[in-house]
């Protein structure tokens, strides 16, 4: 059996409750239909501005060398310590001569015993000398039969030709000697070039293999000339010259800047983890050694710079050629161009003019004053070739007016502006739109509110 349904009386506390619900949703949506955006603003102001490339970088000594050993053995002695200043031809480190100076003695010996044999054969030559001649005296008297005077030529012959046989050796013998002496002498190291002792390699009775490598010992570099290597990405090394303007900081803290210039680009790049990266290299003066080796750098180029310009925010800067924003995108699709919320969005950031040159509250009346305005902007496109048009929207009466403005070179947070605006004028970087929430929030306090406090103007 089927139970007839109860139906609930609608009481008069429920209908008064409905009907308040719905006046506070009317009174919401009245409130937040008609409310302004606020507007982010900022003052344009003078000033210095410069653009920069940055780029990471090593900081190494521009002249410096690696020492070794040329020859092998026993390390006996370290004559220095890392820090140590030394003066070029200042010994260094010594190696185990033992080797080296036997050998220098074995050729010593050796050449001794070749000038006794040089010596005992020259007495040779004069004796065959003397025997030929007294052959020849006798053999032309026809004393002596030819086979004994042939017999005395061959001889002297034989004499001349061991003699300067021996006088070769003598000489191989002397450069054997002399570079035997040249090793002995590489036993001891002498410093190539004046510097600080940075690194060494090798301590005190360490064995040196100078056969097939030539084992550093240690390094001597030059501190008073120290060499930024910063490591520039492709898409920026094209913007960077030879003599090109650049400074660069440490790790050490501080607002401390080195200012100097590019010495060289290098044409061979890194590539590290797929990315090209190409070598500029930055010579600094370091008389005072404040400047390390190994020592990381934050280094700028400075591409651009200019002082006591007029300069506003990135933020402030819309392309000339936009025409409206996201509202009146939304506005051509749905075909509402004049709703009232395409009109709230042409009162906000998203506005731009499609009179470039002119602002949009220019009456017809008001020919000369705008041709007088378009004359200007055309003499300063000619006066700044290479500036780029922009837009801005300036605030003027607590209202968003567009105007057409040249900008210089830019960072990326400020553009120097070389027409169309003036220090004072505050400009428009961005909004916040109001919500619902907000909006009821602000009708609840609005009697809290200081009078002469809108919800919309200059911040």
């Amino acid at each position: 059996m089927i139970k007839p349904i109860k139906r609930k009386k609608i009481t008069t506390p429920m209908l008064v409750g409905a009907a308040f619900v719905v006046a506070i949703g009317a009174f919401v949506f009245l409130s937040t239909r008609d409310a302004q955006p606020d507007y982010q603003t900022a003052e344009v102001t003078r000033g210095d501005i410069e653009v920069t490339i940055s780029a990471a970088g090593k900081i190494q000594p521009k002249n410096f060398v690696d020492v070794g050993a040329q020859v092998s053995g026993q390390l006996d002695a370290f004559l220095v310590e890392v820090g140590d200043h030394v003066e070029k031809g200042d010994l260094l480190a010594e190696i185990d001569e033992t080797l080296a100076k036997t050998k220098v003695e074995a050729d010593q010996a050796q050449l001794k015993e070749l000038q006794a044999s040089f010596a005992q054969q020259e007495a040779s030559l004069e004796l065959s000398k003397a025997n030929y001649a007294r052959a020849d005296m006798l053999y032309k008297a026809d004393a002596i039969s030819q086979a004994e005077y042939q017999a005395a030529v061959a001889d002297r012959k034989i004499a001349i030709a061991r003699l300067t046989q021996l006088e070769a050796q003598i000489e191989r013998q002397n450069s054997t000697l002399e570079a035997d002496l040249a090793t002995l002498e590489f036993t001891k190291i002498y410093a190539p070039m004046s510097g600080t002792v940075v690194s060494q390699s090798a301590v005190e009775g360490q064995t040196l293999n100078a056969n097939q490598t030539t084992p550093t010992i240690l390094r001597i570099a030059d501190l008073s000339v120290m060499t930024v290597e910063a490591d520039v990405s492709e898409a920026d090394v094209l913007r960077v010259k030879p003599g090109q303007m650049a400074y660069f900081t440490t790790l050490r803290g501080g607002k401390e800047q080195w200012r100097t210039s590019v010495r060289q680009v290098l044409p061979q790049p890194e590539v590290l983890n797929d990315v090209v990266l190409y070598k500029v290299l930055l010579d600094i003066g370091n008389d005072e050694e404040t400047l390390k080796p190994e020592m990381t750098a934050q280094v700028f180029f400075i591409s651009g710079a200019v002082e006591d310009a007029v300069i506003a925010p990135i933020a402030a800067l819309r392309d000339a050629r936009q025409r409206g924003g996201r509202g009146e995108a939304r506005g051509e699709e749905t075909g509402a161009s004049d709703s009232p919320r395409r009109r709230q969005q042409d009162q906000t950031g998203g506005v731009m003019a499609a009179q470039a040159s002119e602002p949009e509250n220019v009456q017809e009346g008001d020919a000369p004053a705008r041709d007088g305005r378009r004359a200007a902007i055309r003499e300063a496109m000619a006066a700044h070739p290479d500036a780029e048009s922009k837009m801005v929207l300036v605030i003027v009466d607590d209202q968003p007016v567009p105007r057409p403005v040249l900008v210089g070179i830019a960072s990326r947070t400020q553009a120097e502006i070389l027409y169309g605006l003036e220090p004072g004028d505050v400009v428009v970087t961005g909004e916040a739109q109001l919500n619902r929430t907000a909006a009821q929030n602000d009708s609840n306090d609005r009697t809290q509110r200081p009078a002469g406090i809108g919800r919309r103007g200059p911040r």
